[in-house]
């Protein structure tokens, strides 16, 4: 991520972008963001990052959206079903798995806590700093790529 991407708008912690399609609603947190494209391969349809909005949550059906987003492993991506179909479920056990010179995948049932104790976010998935150099911690914000981090 260049200095100008990270004092954009879009990647303020609190931006949450929401997309409502036929039985389903796509969550965006683009703080969380760190461009797997995983959303991309599986509907290139419904998510074009050339198109704005850049989430088309009617070119698809809600289950195969839902797949689509399970496929992304930073949790920058969730859905809420409001066609009474099933919610994401997480994993059971929970897994992590270090990419080479990337972050922590990690899936699961997930708290997040700060350094006082309190819980600051729920996931089923997340990626998670490694190299120390993240200016979004815990969080990766590929800042392994400009530090040449090895792992």
């Amino acid at each position: 991520m260049t200095p100008d991407e990270k004092t954009e708008d879009r990647y303020k912690p609190e931006i949450l972008r929401q997309y409502e399609g036929d039985g389903v609603v796509v969550h965006w947190e683009p703080a969380l963001c760190i461009h797997v494209a995983a959303c991309i391969r599986n509907q290139p349809g419904v998510f074009d990052p050339n198109a704005r909005p850049w989430v088309n949550a009617t070119a698809a059906t809600a289950n195969d959206i839902a797949a689509a987003i399970e496929a992304c492993p930073t949790g920058a991506l969730r859905y809420e079903r409001t066609d009474g179909g099933p919610q994401e479920q997480p994993p059971v056990p929970a897994s992590i798995q270090p990419r080479l010179n990337g972050p922590l995948f990690v899936q699961g049932d997930v708290d997040v806590v700060d350094t006082q104790g309190n819980t600051v976010r729920r996931a089923t998935r997340i990626a998670l700093c490694r190299c120390g150099q993240s200016q979004n911690k815990p969080y990766c914000d590929l800042s392994h790529r400009a530090t040449g981090f090895k792992s």
